[in-house]
């Protein structure tokens, strides 16, 4: 990126950044996030279309007819009366929510499938004119201010300033990240930190024509992350995403997400992955990926269980999880997606997945039999939004070249951060060469044989495994002593230098 799109970068982040104090102290960040996130989206398309037809005038003057028709091959299409900046021309009148929504709703309608799956469209569960924003006048206020923060020249987001259309993407990343790093225990719900992204995505290692599916996909970030990852590595565009997220409004991000990054080749769906699968193929089976990775919420209670039993995807023949545990439940509708010979993947667990006994012991005990776990890694903890708790990454196979698993122990190496922890390049690459390399390493690795594992009745639990106690330094008795001696007679002249020092000042016989 040059110096000139990163100098872009940092003041559009600033300004965004800026444009929530319109929000701040009138209503909460997990609900102000979407107003800021699709007015980013409105302005961004109406800057490109500006920008567009900017420059067809020059190139063919006053010809508006020809000027329409080049501008047929957009990427998306714009009514005239849903852009940006006649919402901004007209900010001063009354009924500022209701024509954002109207703008909304045109260009969603302009646009066919673009914006819309399988019927729910991407702006379904955002309204400007909602109550949350006060009553009427101080709502017109606020969208006021709003679409005045959004004018200034720091949110000039025309391709002829900003270059890259990553600047646009980075954006709304940077804003997603902002809003889970102060949103508290929803956080997790929507975005995983770009670091732990990386770290899945290198260990999947992502080849052309992959297809790769993320069934708890919230904002998109990791299966974005994955496919670029075949761009970076492979310099080729051949792959294709597929999602699942169930909070409509996060469904909704993911889908501007894609747009705002420029990733066509996608399909996210709205709807319970597990009560309702809706990735399937022709004949409504479930549909089959070369990668399938999620972070998916930790341990969610009332994930299907009533359901499960009768599952016409029989994707819990190994067991029926916990009813308050859904941990297991992501596992093996994931394991289910995965292509028979190049089926890989990666998912984010609490480490109780490692060890609770009952049902989950008995599925575990099923996935190490057939051989399908590849890997166990350890994270440190404070690496996730809204939770504190370390967490670990599995990968499974599902042609694995022996019998083993290896267990990594990175808990310990992180940078550490005020609220939150972070992975460095090197933590990852160090974790990602052992797990290439296969090998165990003295106090963060170890390759355990299928058998090793039985011994230990199933458990995963990574201290089984890697031994990573330190023998703490003998004590020189007599050396502690000797200092503690000089210490004392320091202490005395310290204390008499004191004395002498107050009887000066008056203090004292």
């Amino acid at each position: 990126m040059s110096t000139e799109n990163k100098i872009n970068q940092d003041s559009i982040n600033k300004a965004l950044w800026a444009a929530c104090d319109t929000f701040r102290g009138t209503i909460s960040a997990d609900t102000y996030k979407d107003f800021i996130l699709t007015m980013l989206f409105l302005k961004y398309i109406s800057d490109v279309w500006q920008d567009h037809y900017d420059g067809y005038k020059k190139a063919y003057g006053e010809e508006p007819e020809l000027i329409e028709e080049m501008m047929k091959n957009e990427r998306f299409v714009l009514p005239r009366d849903a852009s940006f900046y006649v919402l901004w021309e007209r900010r001063h009148e009354p009924g500022n929510g209701e024509r954002i929504d109207q703008a909304l709703h045109a260009i969603e309608e302009a646009n066919g499938t673009k914006l819309k799956d399988a019927g729910k469209s991407v702006f379904q569960d955002i309204s400007f004119n909602t109550d949350k924003l006060g009553e009427e006048k101080q709502k017109n206020t606020i969208l006021r201010h709003l679409l005045e923060d959004f004018a200034k020249p720091d949110l000039n987001l025309k391709p002829s300033r900003v270059g890259t259309l990553d600047v646009i993407g980075n954006a709304y990343e940077y804003l997603i990240k902002n809003f889970a790093a102060s949103g508290g225990q929803k956080a997790g719900e929507f975005y995983t930190p770009p670091e732990v992204s990386d770290l899945i995505s290198e260990l999947l290692d992502p080849q052309p024509g992959d297809s790769i599916c993320d069934p708890a996909c919230g904002s998109g970030s990791l299966l974005m992350k994955c496919g670029r990852k075949v761009i970076a590595n492979h310099n080729s565009k051949q792959y294709a995403l597929y999602g699942q997220e169930a909070i409509g409004s996060t469904w909704s991000l993911a889908k501007m997400n894609m747009f705002l990054h420029g990733e066509d080749n996608h399909k996210i769906e709205w709807g319970d992955t597990i009560r309702n699968p809706k990735l399937l193929d022709k004949n409504g089976d479930l549909m089959l990926f070369d990668i399938v990775t999620a972070n998916p919420p930790f341990s969610l209670d009332k994930w299907g269980h009533d359901e499960a039993e009768h599952d016409k995807f029989s994707r819990f023949r190994r067991g029926i999880p916990p009813k308050t545990k859904g941990d297991y439940a992501f596992i093996l509708h994931m394991i289910e997606t995965l292509k028979p010979k190049t089926g890989r993947m990666g998912v984010v667990v609490p480490h109780g997945v490692l060890f609770r006994g009952s049902s989950e012991g008995k599925i575990r005990k099923q996935l190490i039999d057939e051989n399908l776990l590849d890997a166990v890694i350890g994270l440190p903890e404070k690496l996730f939004y809204g939770t504190g708790i370390p967490a670990a990454v599995l990968v499974f196979k599902k042609e694995k070249s022996a019998n083993k698993v290896l267990f990594i122990d990175a808990s310990r190496e992180f940078k550490a951060g005020k609220n939150q922890n972070l992975l460095t390049e090197d933590n990852i690459t160090k974790i990602v060469d052992t797990y290439r390399n296969g090998e165990s390493v003295e106090k963060y690795s170890y390759v355990a044989s299928l058998e090793e594992i039985q011994e230990n009745d199933y458990n995963l639990n990574i201290p089984r495994y890697v031994d990573t106690f330190e023998e703490e330094e003998e004590i020189d008795l007599m050396a502690v002593r000797a200092e503690r001696e000089l210490l004392k007679g320091q202490l005395n002249e310290l204390e008499a230098e004191m004395t002498k020092y107050l009887r000066e000042l008056g203090y004292g016989a």
